[in-house]
């Protein structure tokens, strides 16, 4: 028997750190590693230890024989990864991990004072940042965010029917009660307390806040009632403090999302969920009732390209797929959709995303009508909004397509085009990038100060990428303490825990640990 690696994969490598005989890939040291949807297990060489399974912090790991009909893909899936690859070299001596965990050479000296770090940002990006901090260093921690609640984009950004995901954000809270840790909830940095009072009482400031903004679409129509971006409405079916119960109208039969990534195929799965399965996750109660009482009975996901171009992973596909009672069309208006299906299907890039639609059923739908019977997701490749119509409020969206345009009827769409990061208060910022400008996280022109997660990077990559870029960020930060490059502050970190306290919004200290 061998184990094999499933969809809620997040890459941070972990399993290739526990794994005795080298059979997971690729890992941190490859070059491939952070390019692959996910991290696959070698069945030839897997030894049936389970190490991998135990310590896969999303429950993304189980043996073959044991895998449930609607994930038996994946055990192909992993041996196909293998098929054409050179064997890796063995490890050399005793102690030798070529596949161990991602690391960077640490240079803070044994006999070297506690540094003092702030933390701003509670997602996995800042987490990542602040377990390795806590596990090499000595540091002190202080730890920021401006929700009443950890977890980032892992607690308001994953769907709710995808609990093992959210798995991980278990991990990062053994560490909100480590006793190097001081945590401040509610605390805006940049509206509550400032930039320059955060890095007067530390050694240095790590700032991991995200990406909170929307990449825009420029066409015209895109800001009439009922055009919404999908982190609104994520936000608002997970709950965020930010999103208002009743922000989203869910009247509309059809819903087009102008997108065809991971984040386009949780909205559509959720459009269409069956509330009954949906009351058993922490979906909020307001989009529960919502979507009870709502009238959506088929998703149109936009793609500019094809299908063996479309952003979403094969993972997220196949999981679609098996969702009860849902229909699974793809749009067959342009030719070169059905051929890109046949040429993958047909042995040419057979494990491309393309051949994951050959048994799917293609029509030609009539935009100009109703929604078809039943629930369904409609692919719809070749099409590039270009309008939309209506005069308050969306009644439809107009889409260049090889032979012309075309209008499709619909009152709501959602926007699934990514995300952006916003100016920080205090730091620089590429406003063409939407990022902090940064050399391996060290803030430009700001000595102490660092950068950690997708306001370092942009917008890209899944969970597991934080942890390599942390990686990255505590060395440079290390390395500078090391050489006196940090500026000394100018406060104790208790005086700041004081001032948090008396800032934090509502004036509870509750939320202040």
């Amino acid at each position: 028997m061998t184990y094999a690696i499933t969809q809620t994969c997040c890459s941070d490598a972990t399993c290739v750190a526990v794994c005795p005989v080298n059979c997971i890939h690729p890992t941190p040291q490859e070059r491939a590693f952070g390019s692959t949807e996910m991290l696959h297990i070698d069945p030839k060489t897997c030894i049936d230890c389970g190490a991998c399974a135990d310590a896969c912090p999303v429950d993304a790991i189980f043996p073959v024989d044991s895998l449930p009909v609607a994930q038996q893909e994946y055990a192909t899936i992993n041996a196909a990864y293998y098929a054409d690859r050179e064997p890796e070299p063995a490890p050399d001596g005793p102690n030798f991990h070529a596949w161990d965990e991602p690391s960077f050479p640490r240079v803070l000296p044994s006999d070297f004072a506690p540094l003092k770090v702030a933390v701003v940002g509670t997602g996995p990006a800042g987490m990542y940042a602040v377990q390795d901090l806590l596990l090499h260093t000595s540091a002190e921690v202080t730890l920021i965010d401006r929700l009443p609640e950890t977890g980032g984009l892992v607690r308001f950004g994953v769907a709710p029917d995808h609990p093992a995901t959210r798995k991980v954000g278990d991990t990062f809270a053994r560490f909100h009660t480590h006793p190097r840790v001081r945590m401040h909830l509610g605390l805006d940095v940049g509206a509550d307390v400032t930039a320059q009072e955060l890095a007067a009482h530390h050694d240095a400031v790590i700032y991991a806040v995200g990406a909170s903004a929307d990449r825009t679409l420029a066409v015209p129509g895109e800001e009439l009632s009922g055009s919404i971006s999908a982190r609104a409405f994520v936000a608002w079916y997970n709950g965020h403090p930010d999103a208002a119960p009743d922000a989203i109208d869910l009247s509309a039969e059809r819903v087009v999302v102008v997108g065809n990534g991971n984040v386009a195929l949780d909205v559509a799965r959720i459009l269409l969920a069956d509330p009954d399965g949906l009351a058993r996750t922490d979906i909020a109660d307001h989009a529960l009732a919502a979507l009870r009482a709502g009238k959506v009975r088929e998703v149109v996901l936009l793609g500019r390209r094809g299908p063996e171009d479309a952003a979403y992973t094969r993972s997220e596909l196949l999981a679609l797929q098996h969702v009860p009672g849902l229909d699974l069309v793809v749009d067959d208006h342009d030719p070169r959709t059905g051929a890109a299906i046949d040429e993958a299907g047909s042995g040419t890039g057979a494990q491309g995303k393309a051949a994951l639609l050959r048994d799917v059923t293609r029509d030609r739908v009539d935009w100009a009508q109703p929604p078809a019977p039943g629930r369904r997701i409609v692919l719809r490749f070749h099409s590039a909004p270009v309008e939309m119509l209506g005069e308050e409020a969306v009644r439809g969206v107009r889409v260049v397509q090889s032979s012309g345009e075309r209008t499709i009827r619909t009152d709501m769409v959602l926007r699934a085009i990514g995300y952006r990061g916003v100016p920080v208060a205090g730091l620089p910022f590429d406003e063409t990038t939407g990022t902090v400008p940064h050399e391996g996280g060290r803030v430009a022109g700001q000595p102490g100060t660092y950068v950690v997660g997708w306001i370092k990077r942009g917008p890209s990559g899944g969970i597991g990428a934080n942890r390599t870029c942390a990686a990255e960020t505590v060395t440079t930060l290390l390395a500078d303490a090391v050489a006196g490059a940090l500026p000394a502050p100018r406060s104790a970190p208790k005086a700041f825990h004081r001032l948090a306290r008396r800032r934090t919004r509502g004036g509870s200290a509750a939320l202040s640990r």
